[in-house]
């Protein structure tokens, strides 16, 4: 566990899965930290003291125990994972691996399983929309890249929980919300159920049912109760 008297800030929206990716971190890892509620519907990530932290204008970003500002969902997960020597392998090509899961996630997963779900529950596009389905047709195939590997192994890097792990449970386990049918990956389902059978480990839709929840476990942890 990181030792720090000072709790991290994590600036976030709870209808992101890449804000949940991290604050799912943050509790697995039982670290104090304070949640800052950023809408990104609103456009609150494009105020200029939001800007400041990340000119990207995009959430979360941590703010650290030390006042900087760390932006990118996957590069929060390593910075903690290896900071608390948890979730991440000792070994280089092991570590190459998680990265490479990373690096698979942003690129050819989570643009289509989440951007699914984002345009059409957001921004109100039909599944028949060309450039939906295009973007069904590739989440499935980052599905089918998963379930092979998912075959031959318990967890994404290997047989040992990492990082990679909770960066593809995100958008993974909200995929039925989206309209993918995860009855045709039973390698997937089984992770997903191993994923959720650990202490601690809580779903996005539990986390995201009520802002208030989110604010309240936040503190809980803040105060160690």
């Amino acid at each position: 566990m990181i030792q720090t008297e000072t709790p991290f800030k994590l600036y976030a929206d709870p209808r992101s899965g890449n804000c949940f990716k991290v604050w799912l971190l943050l509790g697995l890892l039982e670290l104090p930290f304070q949640w800052v509620s950023v809408d990104i519907l609103k456009r609150e990530s494009h105020t200029r003291e939001f800007l400041a932290m990340n000119p990207q204008g995009m959430v979360p970003v941590l703010q650290l125990d030390s006042g900087a500002a760390l932006a990118e969902s996957n590069a929060i997960l390593c910075y903690l994972a290896q900071r608390s020597l948890c979730l991440w392998p000792h070994e280089p090509l092991s570590q190459a691996t998680v990265l490479q899961w990373l690096f698979f996630e942003q690129n050819n997963h989570e643009p289509y399983l989440a951007g699914v779900q984002f345009m059409t529950r957001y921004l109100g596009r039909s599944l028949d929309d060309p450039d939906i389905m295009e973007r069904i047709k590739r989440g499935y195939r980052a599905l089918s890249v998963m379930e092979q590997r998912l075959a031959k192994h318990a967890y994404l890097a290997g047989e040992t929980l990492t990082i990679a792990d909770i960066a593809l449970y995100a958008y993974t386990h909200t995929a039925p919300d989206a309209g993918f049918d995860l009855g045709r990956f039973p390698g997937v389902r089984a992770w997903l159920a191993r994923l959720e059978a650990r202490p601690r480990w809580l779903t996005m839709a539990a986390l995201a049912a009520s802002h208030g929840s989110l604010l309240h476990w936040s503190q809980r942890v803040l105060h160690g109760v």
